[in-house]
């Protein structure tokens, strides 16, 4: 590693300010709170927000033993909202705000979406408008800013939900419980009628346990400050479950994905686990939040194009052909567009420009450079840039697309910090290897985005690169959407098929890019219509031949066909719009979980697929990782809820990546309908819980009903669709890569069936979720605690027959224990794998199964805890009464007769 690239490398450690949340002494600051553009104006938002936050702020305090509260936020509101009183946005965009209001998609309770694991930062906690204007929600959630602390845990500290919908109850000492935390938190079960009246719950002979329909009704008032990630509604809950009330039993995502209290795992696991070890708790009560309005309006961006030496021949065209992709397909209507070049001396090609129709876009792209030669003076192209963007005022929130291939020769680390304070935002796209590192820096402390690009045509990296610069509003509806990008060397056919769903189709472009020679080509529609060279516009220089459908494209599998027999490169890229303005599209976001590693944590990658918030589930999904310096690699990104995957079926596709080499590395990704098997499915997030009432003095107050949300999963159809994430770099610490051990069982079940156990989890790899793993060894408890504590100590389970499969794949192990089950009996089980090296995972979620033999009538029950003898006590008492009630009777009505 050059002088430079440390120089570079120490600067961006310690000068560090990100545009993420951060504490600051105690407070909390740099929280961005987004309000979308699909959102109308009503002012009353802005208040309801300040009300939340602050009063969130005095229970964040009290929570966390009085050490952290809510110091300063930033509210920005739409572009088309007439607010008074807002400042320019500078870095915030809804994209980066880690707090979203937004419309529903379905229903209004608050949720956190959450990619990564135990103890990660989540991505956006999302509030509905509705929620926050509307105080009627308080009774079904708990006050806003009690349930704004709840979302906070689980997008600050990576921690989960303690309730489970689908598993509401368990046994626990031969006891139907509630799952919860704490245990101490007392309640009554009770089904409510269609006709809103209460009865008792009856027992699913299945299962042994409540029926779907019986509900858990918590006392209104408590004796017990925990938790607030189980029910933060309850007056008295004001505080997280702790190490020594936490209850382990319970089946909840918490015990799952952390198997810990969440305290333990906000204060050793979380990213302000040393902060909250070493903060002394406050004396006083902390001051109220500080708040900033600010708005962005329409998009305001200069392109700094490098036109040095070492772009000149197939580099400074495929510039050209990008920017022209983006200067006609991507950047949105009424954005200001102004051009600089850069070598020797930086000049303006064009000052800022208002794009307000097809010909303005033509004229700016008649603009682009086409000629390089110089030297790369990239503190010149940076001051040009700045002084274009300073004609329209303040720079603040405006943007700088900066393009560079090579090394700077001045000193780009002395000019870029006065740059990065400019308030202006700065994209960075490393065209080749030589970059200088410089450029992630200026990414990542303005809010940009940071791409590399390779010279491999096929890749169509720069292109994508080009696209994925969108700035979004929160409203999808207006934003190019890419369905395709693909490239391949050939002397013969270059086919594919990009397909169109019915959510896209406006604007729709098919842009073919060749290396030497003009080719056939043949665009097909769904409905057999041939779009030939004739339809289409060819523009020699640029060796670009563009296809524009009119109106809305045709739903379907639009096939094309590009033949030529000259050996030469293609490349595809296929963009289209939302076809209805009242619908967004399918849209799919994806992101690395480190943007730098030294390869001693293995990386993670996630895609999100949903249209307007609804997860997108069964797709295949397949990412692209390509190193300046190695191999590419391919994997298939999973949502089984297993591995790297935090939640099955929530749209999120994960997988760990393992295969890391030095340098940097970009990331796509491609999604299509798997077999036409991917359905739109409901929502499924960590969030608030809904509260169906309360006991009060012994009596049942009810709760409005919580609003019905269809669960049947609606088809999509053939669709396709590609994404760029953001590059990042691994500079690895040994010589040597690290050995990673299999991924965490967090998804480990367990049945009792008669005398005999069967255990059923997903199989994890080699290296985390890739591979095969050697061995598995399982141990079981009557003792949770024992097992938890010492796995080694618990009962082995004989393993020899099993034979680990590939990693994703679904393993079942039945096999009995050397003593007959009896009635009752509940037991726990963990499994652990290791690998070749005999590096050991760590250990599974603890299972747990009860053998509950049902009875003819199973009886029905009208309260927590009650223990299965009672019950059959209960049951026999009341036959004694009824028996002796006869009796009187019977003797009454002799007696009666006798005297008669």
């Amino acid at each position: 590693m050059d002088s430079r690239t440390v120089f570079v490398l120490l600067w961006m450690l310690l000068s560090s300010t990100s545009t993420g949340i951060k504490l600051d002494g105690n407070g909390y600051v740099d929280i961005i709170i987004a309000i979308s553009s699909k959102v109308p104006q009503d002012d009353r938002l802005i208040d309801k927000i300040k009300e939340m936050v602050t009063e969130g702020s005095h229970y964040l305090y009290e929570a966390l033993d009085k050490k952290v509260y809510f110091k300063e936020a930033t509210i920005l509101v739409p572009p088309h909202w007439n607010t008074t009183n807002v400042t320019k946005a500078r870095t915030e965009s809804f994209d980066k705000a880690k707090i979203r209001i937004d419309n529903p998609a379905q229903g209004d309770e608050p949720y956190t979406k959450q990619y990564d694991e135990c103890g990660e930062e989540g991505e956006y906690i999302h509030f509905t408008p509705n929620y926050l204007l509307n105080d009627t929600v308080i009774q079904l959630y708990g006050l806003r800013g009690k349930v704004f602390v709840h979302e906070w845990a689980h997008l600050r500290w990576g921690v989960y939900d303690e309730t489970n919908d689908k598993e509401p109850f368990y046994y626990s000492n031969r006891r139907i419980e509630a799952t919860r935390c704490s245990k101490d938190i007392k309640g009554q079960f009770y089904e409510v009628t269609a006709g809103g009246s209460l009865q008792g719950c009856r027992i699913d002979p299945q299962t042994s346990l409540p029926t779907e329909k019986c509900k858990f009704f918590p006392n209104k008032n408590q004796n017990t400050k925990s938790s607030l990630m189980f029910m933060p509604s309850l007056d008295s809950v004001s505080t997280f479950c702790q190490e020594n009330e936490h209850n382990y039993e319970a089946p909840n995502m918490q015990n799952d994905k952390c198997g810990k209290a969440t305290w333990t795992v906000i204060f050793e696991d979380s990213v302000d686990k040393d902060a909250l070890r070493s903060l002394k708790p406050l004396q006083s009560s902390p001051p109220p939040p500080s708040f900033k309005v600010v708005q962005r309006m329409q998009r305001v961006v200069c392109l700094i194009l490098d036109v040095s030496g070492s772009m000149a021949g197939p580099r400074i065209l495929q510039q050209q052909q990008a920017a022209t992709h983006f200067l006609r397909n991507i950047i949105e209507d009424q954005a200001s567009v102004g051009i600089v070049t850069f070598s020797t001396a930086a000049s303006t090609l064009s000052p800022l420009t208002t794009i307000d129709s097809n010909t303005m876009r033509e004229n700016l792209i008649k603009l682009l450079p086409k000629v390089a030669n110089g030297w790369t003076n990239m503190c010149f192209g940076l001051s040009q840039g700045l002084q274009v963007l300073q004609k329209d005022g303040d720079v603040s929130g405006d943007e700088l697309i900066f393009l560079t291939d090579g090394e700077a020769t001045d000193n780009i680390a002395g000019c870029a910090p006065s740059a990065i304070q400019s308030g202006a935002i700065i994209h960075t796209l490393a065209f080749g290897k030589n970059a200088d590192p410089t450029m992630k820096k200026m990414a990542d402390e303005t809010g940009g985005l940071f791409r590399i690009a390779s010279d491999n045509m096929t890749s169509n990296q720069l292109m994508d690169a080009f696209a994925s610069l969108t700035l979004s509003t929160g409203d999808y509806t207006n934003a190019p959407v890419q369905l395709q990008s693909d490239g391949a060397k050939t002397s013969d056919w270059f086919n594919g098929t990009a397909s169109v769903d019915q959510t896209v189709g406006n604007k729709t472009s098919f842009v073919i890019i060749y290396e030497i020679r003009f080719p056939s080509i043949y665009i097909q529609s769904p409905s057999g219509l041939v779009y030939t060279q004739t339809n289409m516009s060819h523009d020699g220089l640029l060796k670009t031949v563009t296809l524009n459908i009119p109106g809305t494209a045709e739903p379907g599998d639009w096939k094309y066909s590009i033949q030529t027999t000259t050996l030469q490169a293609f490349t595809i890229t296929v963009t289209s719009h939302a076809s209805r303005a009242n619908v967004p599209p399918i849209i799919v976001k994806t992101h690395m979980n480190q943007q730098f590693s030294d390869g001693t944590k293995p990386m993670l990658v996630f895609a999100e697929v949903s249209q307007n918030y609804r997860p997108v589930i069964n797709a295949e999904v397949w990412a692209t990782l390509e190193s300046e310096n190695g191999p590419t690699h391919r994997l298939q990104l999973l949502d089984n809820g297993a591995g790297a995957d935090a939640s099955q079926g929530d749209g999120i596709y994960s997988r760990y990546f393992t295969k890391m080499v030095n340098g940097r590395s970009s990331l796509k990704v491609r999604v299509n309908n798997q077999d036409g098997q991917t359905r739109f499915a409901v929502q499924k997030n960590s969030g608030a819980p809904y509260v169906p009432g309360y006991v009060v003095d012994g009596v049942v107050e009810l709760n409005p009903p919580k609003p019905t949300v269809s669960e049947e999963p609606l088809e999509i159809g053939s669709f396709t669709r590609t994404a760029t994430g953001e590059s990042f770099e691994v500079t690895l610490s040994g010589t040597t890569p690290t050995n990673f051990p299999p991924n965490r069982i967090t998804d480990l079940s367990a049945e009792i069936q008669e005398d005999s156990v069967l255990l059923s989890w997903t199989a994890p790899g080699e290296d985390l979720d890739e591979g095969t793993a050697k061995s598995y060894e399982i141990r079981w408890s009557f003792d949770l605690d024992m097992l938890r504590n010492n796995f080694s100590n618990g009962h082995a389970v004989n393993t020899a027959a099993v034979s680990p499969q590939k990693a994703g794949s679904t393993e079942h192990h039945s096999f009995n224990l050397s003593f007959p089950i009896q009635n009752g009996t509940t037991l726990f089980f963990v499994v652990q794998s290791d690998d070749e090296q005999n590096a050991k995972s760590e250990t599974s979620n603890i299972a747990q199964a009860s053998k509950i033999i049902p009875a003819p009538n199973p009886p029905g029950i009208s309260n927590p805890g009650m223990n299965l003898t009672v019950l059959v006590i209960s049951v026999c008492v009341v036959t004694m009464v009824i028996c002796i009630i006869l009796a009187l009777i019977t003797w009454a009505v002799k007696r009666r007769n006798l005297s008669a």
